[in-house]
């Protein structure tokens, strides 16, 4: 909680001195307010003196009055503290998340940020606007209000001594049990998160399979879960409030009991009994608020903890001190290639395997690269690592001649165009996901030449507001095969030197599959003016023969290694594992083509041979 305080208050610190110091004054009228009562019952009430009753009604009006005056200052103050802090962390947080590499994001995972951004921030507001408006009043009313009473009596003041650390061992009792609680409250939350938005996300899958009464069960017993914790940790605070009243009540009947056999003796006067235990009321009442504040701050603590943990992770992946990368210029005489992998390993996490292993290859300017394998083999893994959304564990991953590790990043992103696996589209229109990255003013035939080769103009126009048609959150308003083409034509629209799809293409039928290969076959051709001069490399992964059979080159992977890297017609020849896929997907008439003299003796003809399925792994003869 400090450390939020000295990064977040600083600009603050005014509304922090100004919201106390009037809270200071209130309760400065509060201590004097049992004195000008005492007064007024002894020198009023009991010598029957009207005039003076009414004088210190007047004197008690104008502190209160006054007193109300500060406080709705300080009210201010907590408010513009609290809410400013919180805007400012909530900025900061979301800011920072946004740094962090995806090593990072799956380490919280993202219901966990979801909760620390909303609810750990709000804990924290609560702790500031209290801290701001509670913290200076009840302990120094408590202390002030003690010290008041002892100087109006010192045998008195021995219930004091009594009462007070009574109160405190109760406090202790039930704080040193709650602390653990507050703790687990909140990493339970997190768990009723990830079950809301995994059974939210998915709630077409959930129908599908008719689960809901699982889904239901799941979320039952998570949110059971954390309501048994909060009724344990509210069975336990439940003690505070009673026990501490009670023991104020006791100690209120005592002073009641002995102060009044002292005002029949004469050692006090009515009017002092009754301040006597207006102190009292003050200083108990105080301890009680003073817990209470214990346990907000306790569960501040705990998001503040939360919180900083977040803030204080140093993103994996950084450019700092990178320089902007010199794209390389048309008509050299050895150009550089566009992208290779020398011996380049990656696993999630120490002591994992290997996701990708020791992969090399090499893609010259303005040529396609095909990647294929079965389920889990390594395709998504591999090409996330060219715009760097995860850092290879072990070799090299050059674009363009240059370690990716060098690039700014977003001069690396902003050459590379990535249409990742799952379509995703923001909430907005089609004109302002096309133009997502916004670094030029997109006039309409940019966007719908991209539309025409993602094969999504057709069905943008017949929608009736064509390019400024409504997108809900995810694209959820379109098709499957929809939000593919919308958002390969927004990887389209600035003419990226590497465009990579990630399987981008697999809710799209084969024709239209195939009229989109045609159309970025075309669109690479063209080497269109603004882009620098550099025809566009492409690198397509996808677990159909058909989208890659027709690449410069095909990278076959299994188990995140190369089984087999060349032509189709090589593969075919050489690879057994391609050769297998092959089997699995393509027709006799289109295996009979590939046979002929290139063709193994060893090899099973396409007649005896069973269809084998992708995920196979076959690497001998490869």
């Amino acid at each position: 909680m400090i450390e939020l305080l000295r990064r977040f208050g600083g600009k603050f610190r005014r509304y922090m001195v100004i919201g106390p110091a009037c809270k200071l004054i209130e309760v400065i009228f509060d201590l004097l307010t049992p004195l000008v009562i005492a007064q007024m019952i002894d020198k009023g009430i009991g010598s029957h003196d009207v005039n003076a009753v009414i004088h210190y009604g007047m004197v008690l009006g104008a502190m209160a009055v006054i007193g109300i005056s500060f406080t709705l200052v300080c009210q201010k103050m907590a408010a513009l503290t609290s809410q400013g802090m919180g805007t400012d962390i909530r900025g900061a947080l979301y800011e920072h998340i946004n740094k962090l590499s995806y090593t990072e994001l799956d380490r919280f995972g993202t219901p966990s940020l979801i909760t620390r951004i909303t609810n750990d921030v709000n804990q924290v507001q609560l702790a500031v606007a209290l801290g701001v408006r509670m913290l200076i009043r009840w302990p120094f009313l408590a202390v002030s209000s003690m010290c008041a009473a002892l100087a109006i009596d010192l045998k008195l003041g021995v219930i004091f001594l009594i009462c007070t650390p009574a109160i405190g061992l109760v406090f202790w009792f039930v704080m040193a049990r709650c602390i653990p609680y507050y703790r687990q409250l909140q990493a339970k939350l997190d768990r009723i998160a990830l079950i809301c938005r995994e059974g939210l996300s998915g709630a077409r899958v959930v129908r599908a399979f008719v689960r809901e009464d699982h889904e239901r069960e799941r979320f039952a017993q998570a949110a059971d879960d954390q309501a048994n914790t909060a009724i344990a940790v509210g069975k336990l605070s439940s003690i505070l409030n009673p026990v501490t009243f009670l023991v104020m009540n006791l100690g209120v009947c005592a002073i009641l009991w002995v102060g009044g056999i002292q005002v029949n003796v004469g050692e006090l006067t009515q009017g002092q009994v009754m301040a006597f235990v207006n102190y009292m009321t003050q200083t108990l009442t105080s301890i009680v608020y003073v817990a209470n504040l214990v346990v907000v701050f306790t569960k501040a603590s705990a998001s503040a903890s939360r919180i900083n943990e977040v803030l204080n992770c140093e993103p994996s992946i950084t450019d700092e001190g990178n320089q902007s990368v010199a794209l390389p210029k048309p008509g050299n005489v050895a150009p550089v290639p566009a992208l290779s992998l020398s011996h380049v390993s990656f696993s999630f996490g120490a002591g994992a395997a290997n996701a990708v292993n020791d992969v090399t290859l090499e893609l010259p300017l303005g040529k396609t690269l095909g990647i294929i394998g079965g389920t889990g083999s390594g395709k998504s893994t591999l090409v996330s690592l060219i715009p760097r959304l995860y850092d290879a564990s072990a070799g090299t991953v050059r674009v363009f001649g240059r370690d990716v590790r060098a690039w700014n990043l977003d001069q690396l992103r902003g050459v590379i165009g990535m249409v990742p696996q799952r379509a995703t589209l923001m909430s907005g229109t089609i004109r302002s996901n096309l133009a997502w990255r916004q670094r030029t003013c997109f006039m309409d035939d940019v966007l719908w030449d991209a539309l025409e080769t993602a094969q999504a103009a057709d069905f943008v126009r017949d929608l009736p507001d064509g390019l400024d048609a409504p997108v809900e959150a995810g694209g959820k308003n379109f098709s499957g095969g929809q939000r593919q083409r919308l958002t390969i034509a927004r990887a389209l629209v600035e003419y990226p030197q590497i465009l990579v799809m990630d399987d981008s293409a697999s809710a799209l039928d084969v024709k239209t599959d195939a009229a989109l290969r045609r159309a970025v076959r075309e669109l690479a051709g063209k080497t269109p003016v603004f882009s620098r001069g550099i025809p566009m490399t492409t690198v397509i992964v996808s677990q159909r023969v058909s989208t890659v059979r027709d690449a410069d080159m095909i990278c076959v992977l299994d188990h995140g290694s190369v089984a087999g890297l060349g032509t189709h017609d090589e593969l075919y020849t050489t690879c057994q594992l391609y050769r297998e896929i092959c089997q699995s997907q393509l027709r006799r008439e289109e295996l009979e083509g590939q046979q002929g003299s290139a063709m193994p003796a060893s090899a099973p003809s396409p007649a005896s041979a069973p269809a084998a399925p992708a995920s196979v792994c076959a690497k001998e003869g490869c």
